[in-house]
């Protein structure tokens, strides 16, 4: 639940479209120097990639987009100006760079089973060792924005976090996490930029908090229920995209809201509005999931961006 992995589950159509006027504010935010339309790539377009490719293409940008999936290629190619057949550690990878100007990368393990070490390894360190060898020679691309996961901090024990806290979580695939963010980085330049976007919790259309709580309504539950968990807006990462092609955002950079609740919170808030049954809890009894920590999104909003959702939608 915590993981902000964007899977690359397969189209829902029933999947609300992104609402463009809340995104119209950004094309004037510190846009200087960037070309009326652009090409850009975006390797992985699952539940995040599509909303995003879905606004860009209303600008007038051209969009070429990637699954893994052949059997999406006809809906996908509804969004986008091209669709590719892809994984990110495919050496064909380079085909896709050639003539782009932004390149976002949003890859997941597929499937909604939990993935192993193996599959983590090949979907994000496998996949950033490719795509940096590749932008080597993509002179093109003027901007990657890759986005990773909050995860990457491990457990705090609801202390706060931001973008220069040491990373030395002992779960090997927040490490592999970690090692692909780094990966990414190191493909910077002075022509090339690279942001690395760390997300909370994903959450949106499609994906409502009450899917996620609703089930534990009238339920006692272990523990406190005071660990905190930080999510974010599907809207407000494309928000967060946006603002960072326009700004030429490079380095690392949290992306969370600013509501900083307790799971106990945010349950409350569910029931309350959906009118469910309240959880109880049993501070008696050890909870099994720990990792809690409160994810500083100053950075982001110092550098100019403003949230779109900043508290949790129920």
């Amino acid at each position: 639940m915590y993981d902000s992995a964007d899977r690359n589950s397969p189209f829902d159509e029933n999947v609300p479209a992104m609402d463009m006027s809340l995104l119209q504010q950004l094309i004037g935010q510190h846009a200087q120097r960037h070309p009326l339309f652009e090409n850009i790539t975006i390797l992985g377009c699952g539940y995040v990639g599509t909303a995003l490719a879905e606004y860009w293409q209303e600008q007038g940008h051209l969009v070429t987009g990637t699954t893994t999936s052949p059997d999406r290629v006809a809906l996908l190619s509804k969004t986008v100006s091209t669709a590719v057949v892809m994984k990110g550690n495919d050496l064909r990878v380079s085909s896709v760079l050639e003539d782009r100007n932004t390149l976002v990368v949003s890859v997941a393990p597929t499937g909604f089973q939990a993935a192993d070490e193996a599959s983590y390894a090949e979907t994000y360190l496998a996949t950033a060792r490719n795509i940096a060898n590749a932008l080597s020679d993509a002179d093109n691309i003027k901007q990657v924005i890759y986005l990773s996961s909050c995860s990457v901090y491990g457990d705090r024990q609801g202390a706060w976090v931001d973008e220069t806290a040491r990373i030395d979580s002992l779960d090997r695939k927040s490490q592999l996490i970690y090692e692909a963010e780094q990966t990414i980085l190191q493909a910077a330049t002075d022509r090339q930029k690279v942001c690395v976007l760390r997300l909370g919790g994903i959450y949106g259309p499609g994906r409502e908090l009450v899917s996620m709580f609703g089930g534990l309504a009238g339920m006692t539950m272990p523990g406190k229920g005071d660990r905190f968990i930080n999510w974010i807006h599907r809207d407000d990462i494309v928000g967060a995209i946006e603002f960072a092609r326009l700004n030429e955002l490079n380095g690392i950079y949290n992306l969370v809201d600013d509501s900083q609740l307790t799971i106990k919170e945010q349950v409350e808030r569910v029931c309350t509005h959906y009118h469910l049954p309240a959880v109880d809890w049993d501070a008696t009894k050890l909870s099994l999931q720990r990792k809690s920590l409160q994810v500083s999104n100053q950075k982001l909003k110092t550098a100019g961006y403003n949230l779109i959702h900043p508290q949790i939608l129920v």
